[in-house]
């Protein structure tokens, strides 16, 4: 629907357009997948909090990366249940551009997090003689608040520059949510160089995630194979595989989504990768630290011996 035949004021989601038992199904599953996150991540979150051994660096890092996945996951999920149980496609554009805005927020925000995380590794096993001092409460806050920071203009050029674009061929996303590359599909006015912008932002965000990441891990590997024990190597490299293991999963499909070449153009794999990663990386990264860590499985087995105590 257009404003005087020139202004779309509002868009519909048309991205799980199936019979209605299909949508009914995808309903319960998407449900289950959200409600898996909100508490494998919030109990993270307690679990950091409520237990002494875990007041480090790393699970400082990790209850932000917690709180992330709630959030960004919480800015779509919420809107693909509506419109799945009630039918209801349509979303506002002040909805939309809300939606576009948070969502870009807390991806870039993670992306730069897991860079933190990675630094926080190499402090951890090349420096761990000064890992405490080069870590101290206020270094961890400056960091977590940077990577929110470049986030934050992150997001609002990104916002801009795609919500300035006149969209007029049409108001149906073809989508489950205000993403990128179908938006560019509605334009009718020239995108090029709002595109570029676009994605020279990304690609800094993303490379520089990357090289951080890249480059903390070089040093790492060079300090596991001075270790000269068998066990000791696998102690250490133990200690970085839970991180490892969530960058591979979410920068992989972000690069998939967002730098393969093809904004205007959403296929339908691009749906179901979308899917992985605003559903199911959430979901898993708790799962992937829970089994990862034995101080995170040591804190989870003193709150079953407590609650079978009283």
């Amino acid at each position: 629907m257009a404003e005087n035949g020139s202004r779309v004021v509002e868009f519909v989601l048309t991205g799980f357009q199936l019979p209605a038992a299909q949508q009914m199904g995808l309903f319960i599953v998407f449900l289950a997948l959200y409600l898996v996150t909100l508490g494998g991540n919030l109990g993270m979150i307690m679990l950091i909090q409520s237990d002494a051994r875990l007041q480090t660096p790393m699970y400082f890092f990790l209850s932000h990366l917690s709180f992330l996945d709630s959030c960004y996951s919480s800015v779509i999920v919420p809107q693909l249940l509506e419109t799945l149980g009630t039918s209801k496609m349509v979303i506002t554009y002040e909805r939309c551009a809300s939606q576009f805005f948070f969502f870009t927020l807390y991806a870039s925000a993670e992306c730069f997090l897991l860079a933190v995380m990675a630094y926080d590794r190499y402090a951890a096993v090349c420096n761990p003689l000064r890992y405490t001092m080069a870590m101290a409460p206020h270094t961890r806050l400056g960091l977590v608040a940077t990577a929110y920071a470049g986030a934050m203009v992150n997001s609002v050029v990104r916002t801009g520059c795609t919500f300035s674009i006149s969209f007029c061929k049409s108001n149906r996303i073809d989508f489950f949510f205000c993403d990128l590359p179908p938006l560019l599909k509605l334009a009718c006015s020239e995108t090029r160089l709002r595109e570029q912008v676009i994605f020279l932002f990304a690609f800094f965000v993303i490379t520089t995630s990357i090289s951080v990441i890249l480059i903390s891990y070089l040093f790492i590997v060079r300090a596991i194979l001075r270790i000269r024990s068998a066990g000791g190597k696998a102690k250490t490299f133990s200690t970085c595989a839970s991180h490892m293991t969530a960058v591979a999963l979410f920068f992989g499909t972000l690069i998939f989504i967002y730098l393969k070449g093809n904004m205007g153009k959403f296929l339908w794999e691009d749906k179901i990768v979308s899917v992985f990663y605003t559903m199911v990386i959430p979901m898993l990264n708790p799962m992937i630290y829970s089994l990862r860590n034995k101080e995170v499985k040591e804190a989870l087995k003193k709150i079953f011996r407590r609650m079978r105590v009283s």
